[in-house]
């Protein structure tokens, strides 16, 4: 079944509310319920994030937060599998948000690239598999 990362876009820095944790708790239960479920955090604000910009074959330059004001900022994902792109929006479209963006992304598969690709991108191992944090 395909896999979708759907990324909340929030406002500001501010903690939610004690409301808002209850009815994302109900909505990952549901979720969680239907077996749709497979990961999901929130994150820290970006201004305790650090960038690493890339160019050419240089080590990358690394910069700490807090960074340039931007409108929004990935405040958090979830990692769903659904039959499709439609039912992925679907699920998105129920989430409690009063404010912000959810961006369905497809998460990409081998098979969605040449044989070469594939082949390129076998690891030696198997990755672990995605979690919930806990803590």
């Amino acid at each position: 079944m395909p896999r979708f990362m759907l990324f909340v876009y929030s406002r500001g820095d501010s903690a939610p509310s004690v409301e808002l944790v209850e009815a994302m708790n109900r909505y990952n239960e549901e979720l969680l319920k239907a077996g749709a479920l497979l990961a999901l955090d929130g994150l820290h604000p970006p201004k305790t994030a650090t960038q690493l910009s890339f160019s050419g074959s240089e080590r990358p330059t690394v910069t700490d937060g807090p960074f340039t004001e931007s409108k929004e900022h990935v405040g958090g994902y979830w990692v769903i599998q659904a039959r499709s792109q439609e039912e992925a929006v679907d699920w998105a479209s129920r989430a409690p948000l009063r404010e912000g963006t959810i961006e369905v992304r497809r998460i990409a598969e081998a098979a969605d690239y040449s044989p070469e690709i594939a082949r390129a991108a076998e690891m030696s191992g198997q990755p672990p598999e995605q979690t919930v944090a806990t803590e």
